[in-house]
């Protein structure tokens, strides 16, 4: 198994009566209520936390874009991912990703992801959103019923820009470049694996595997209520009977807390993990579902519409004991979340997991506690499950020959010129 280390970055200061005093932590959150001072630490705080997760070995680390909300302040995960490739050494770097309808033109992610796979000597799993609809439809002002449409356009173009190796025209409906020819190219020919983040639209499972593309199902209700998104995408593969059925074509996010028992794991992060659902995911249901978003095929299809029955009825109760038993949170000692998170691997058939081991507003010392634990005593457990598989499709391909961020490469890089080192030039 494959997994990422993978952090939202929420804003940890929300005000306590959040939920009652204001309707939505998205879209229209009042900015008075952000501080930029406190930003800094908050800033430097998760990018540690992500570089300690490369040193700690796990596979990749992530990132994803979202605008205006106090869920996630990486507005350009581009940026972070780029201070992550200089920082880090081994970890795949997973932007999950550019939601590509809302950049003009699309080319801008064509170029930028190839900069962070040469940054980082082809490190990158390039993951493109449609997005949500508080980001691209209420932020970034697209039509809804027009997203999709922009999406496949925005797709076809970044693909050609990486595979074409000579300049090119492109006349499309919503952009039009007399010259297409990107510099930087990737490392990863003929491009970067691909990742597409899906929250329950079943168009995603045919654009995943016509591309051969992985399907990463993104959902706070736990992997009990995603079985059914990922149990079709999975008979969606057996109907189609063109693609094998690798678990490496699919990944799923999951909430997890480990310590050293059951006991001490409610007793440490169950203020914060519910920090996390009361406040960061209180969205204005206007804000979520927008006239057109969603195509008629997926209204047609319910899967969604179940989901969001449970995620409601789930919400509603929202106590530490529900949120752990449905799913929502995979939480315990080592044994425990071991025992769960090979349930979730086997149940949902995917090879890579998105570990969201910091919540809400869970201090630092906690969340290395945790992915310090999982390292150590949950993913050597886990990481055979799929050893039949092969991963490489759907996973970056560094160069064997790149510059590292061990300490004697620190070391030499920042060692000030002398003249004996001119003279030995000269």
């Amino acid at each position: 198994m494959k997994f990422v280390w993978f952090n939202l970055q929420p804003w940890p200061h929300l005000p306590e009566n959040f939920r009652q005093d204001y309707r939505s932590v998205w879209v229209d959150i009042p900015s008075h209520l952000f501080d930029p001072e406190l930003a800094h630490e908050v800033y430097n705080t998760y990018l540690d936390q992500l570089e300690f997760a490369d040193e700690l070995g796990y596979d990749g680390i992530g990132c994803n874009e979202h605008h205006q909300n106090g869920y996630g302040l990486m507005p350009s995960p581009n940026i972070i991912a780029a201070a992550l490739s200089r920082r880090t050494s081994n970890a795949a770097i997973c932007v999950i990703g550019n939601s590509i309808v809302g950049y003009n033109p699309p080319t801008r992610v064509a170029e930028e992801f190839a900069m962070i796979d040469c940054i980082s000597g082809g490190r990158l799993v390039a993951g493109f959103p449609v997005g949500t609809p508080m980001d691209t439809n209420f932020c970034l002002g697209q039509i809804p019923a027009l997203t999709r449409d922009k999406y496949a356009e925005s797709h076809e173009l970044i693909i050609r820009a990486w595979t074409e190796p000579e300049p090119f025209a492109f006349d499309g409906r919503y952009t039009q470049l007399r010259h297409v020819n990107i510099w930087p190219r990737p490392v990863q020919q003929p491009r970067p694996p691909v990742f597409i983040p899906g929250g329950g639209s079943i168009e995603t499972w045919d654009f995943c595997l016509d591309h051969d593309y992985n399907y990463s199902y993104l959902s706070f209700s736990g992997y009990k209520a995603g079985k059914s998104l990922l149990d079709g995408f999975w008979d969606r593969l057996a109907e189609r009977g063109d693609r094998d059925d690798n678990p490496y074509r699919a990944s799923f996010a999951q909430i997890i807390a480990v310590a050293d028992t059951d006991e001490e794991a409610e007793r440490l992060y169950a203020e914060h993990i519910l920090y996390f659902f009361n406040n960061c995911l209180h969205v204005f249901p206007g804000f979520a579902e927008p006239p057109g978003y969603r195509t008629l095929k997926t209204l047609k299809a319910g899967k969604l519409s179940q989901l969001r029955k449970e995620s409601i009825e789930l919400f509603q109760k929202l106590t530490w004991k529900d949120l752990v038993e449905s799913g929502a949170v995979i939480a315990g000692s080592p044994d425990t979340v071991a025992e769960r998170m090979e349930d979730l691997a086997r149940e949902l058939r995917v090879g890579t997991v998105f570990c969201l081991m910091h919540t809400g507003n869970m201090p630092d010392w906690k969340t290395r506690y945790s992915t310090q634990l999982f390292a150590e005593k949950v993913m050597p457990r886990l990481k055979t499950i799929w050893s039949d598989y092969d991963p490489s499709e759907w996973w970056c391909s560094p160069m064997e020959q790149r510059r590292t961020n061990d300490a004697a490469s620190v070391d030499a890089a920042r060692r000030p010129v002398g003249p004996s080192d001119i003279e030995g030039v000269l």
